[in-house]
């Protein structure tokens, strides 16, 4: 087991210890990664109180208005959560050791591909703990080894739930440096980008600014997760009260996670009557207004209190709060145009009754998940029937949408001959 001190010079021991890690869970067999998996939910059951108890030393750090708040904070229930999460991953069929395709050739060359882990995974993320836990399984159950690099304000909580996998992996006599906690110092991180001997892909989970400075500064192969500037354009033809419903679920069910809407778009045609619907489930959750000229003229003769001017910058915006940016249009071609201009091309949604335009949305928008008629809140590996997920990939090479247990292997050739020469 691999620990670091505040005056370490490099992270090459750990990176060292992670690639070497991976002969040790290669070895293992799909049951086996399963019976891990099952001892580290019941285990995350026995620990709550230790974990709420370093949960809570992150918190007295944050401040209580602090929109990640809720993304940090852990009760018995969300762990709870956690634990049912990792059973999951545990039922799951193992992705790796799958044979892909198979051939004899005209040599009498066998060629089988198979699916095989990625390696070393790295992830680095923002404020989430339960992410220290889905990365790990998902990376236990396919067979990866995995370096989590969290923010500082989940360090404690990161600590004893990588305290607790590790002891886990211990009791079935494998290397702890299957799983490790990196430094949350910054100057690390250049180290982790440009790690080429030792890691196989990067994955940065978080703010957009994350994201971006990842992608600037790494040479390690990076799959983009994380931010989300989600839109729900309410179309001339949408049944009012169900387009309200859609959008309060949107944003106000969990206002800091990435698929929270983030910016309402209305034709103008139906600007009056919805906003007239929205503002009752908006004012009694304080949902902070950024809207246009047309729609602030609007909210302000109804008298909705919780209203700002919008600004260029509050477009594109991700809130992560109950904050979104409303603008009114004029039809399906300039929605379209918007979306294209700010959409992080997470998640993306319609409301409408018209076939034609609902066909015209879904395939013209550009992104992970669109939406006709329903809340971008769906867009989550569970939702979706994939277990637990590392993020909501944006990208469109190797993964997109929910980053979950079947997309962490690659091909690997298997080409067995008797004597065979070229």
């Amino acid at each position: 087991m691999i620990s670091y001190c505040y005056n370490m010079e490099n992270i090459t021991e750990q990176l060292e210890a992670a690639l070497a890690s991976t002969r040790d869970i290669n070895q293992l067999d799909s049951d086996t990664k399963a019976h891990i998996l099952t001892d580290l939910a019941e285990t995350l059951r026995a620990r709550v109180t230790a974990i709420l108890f370093e949960n809570e030393k992150d918190l007295k750090l944050l401040d209580a208005d602090d929109p990640k708040r809720d993304r940090l904070v852990l009760n018995a229930e969300r762990i709870e959560a956690l634990a049912k999460s990792v059973l999951d991953v545990a039922k799951l069929p193992d992705p790796s050791g799958k044979l892909l395709n198979q051939q004899i050739l005209d040599n009498g060359l066998l060629l089988e591909k198979k699916a095989v882990p990625l390696g070393v995974v790295a992830v680095i993320y923002e404020s989430r703990p339960n992410v220290t836990i889905d990365v790990a399984a998902l990376c236990i159950r396919s067979g990866n080894v995995c370096l989590l690099r969290g923010g500082t304000d989940a360090f404690h909580t990161n600590q004893i739930l990588v305290e607790i996998i590790q002891k886990v992996l211990i009791q079935h006599h494998l290397n702890p440096n299957i799983v490790q906690l990196l430094p949350t110092d910054r100057k690390f991180v250049q180290e982790l980008l440009t790690a080429t001997k030792f890691v196989d892909i990067i994955i940065p989970r978080g703010s957009q600014s994350l994201i971006d400075f990842v992608r600037a500064h790494a040479k390690v192969p990076v799959i983009e997760t994380g931010a989300g500037v989600c839109h729900t354009y309410v179309e001339q033809s949408a049944t009012i009260d169900k387009a309200v419903a859609i959008v309060a679920n949107a944003k106000i069910s969990r206002p800091s996670v990435c698929n929270a809407l983030d910016t309402i778009l209305l034709d103008e045609e139906i600007a009056d009557s919805f906003l007239d619907g929205i503002i009752v489930p908006f004012e009694k959750e304080r949902v902070e207004v950024f809207a246009d000229e047309r729609s602030y003229a609007i909210l302000e003769r109804l008298g909705y209190p919780y209203l700002q001017q919008a600004n260029e910058v509050d477009f594109g915006r991700e809130f992560l709060d109950l904050k979104c940016s409303i603008k009114i249009l004029n039809g399906l071609e300039q929605a379209l145009t918007h979306i294209a201009t700010y959409s992080s091309r997470h998640s993306e949604c319609i409301v409408s009754n018209d076939s034609e335009k609902l066909e015209r949305f879904m395939n013209a928008v550009d992104a992970a998940a669109v939406y006709a008629n329903a809340s971008t809140r769906f867009t989550d590996g569970g939702e979706f029937g994939l277990g637990a997920e590392i993020g909501i990939s944006t990208q469109k090479l190797h993964a997109r949408g929910p980053f979950a247990l079947e997309k962490l292997v690659t091909e690997k050739w298997y080409v067995t001959g008797n004597g065979q020469i070229r």
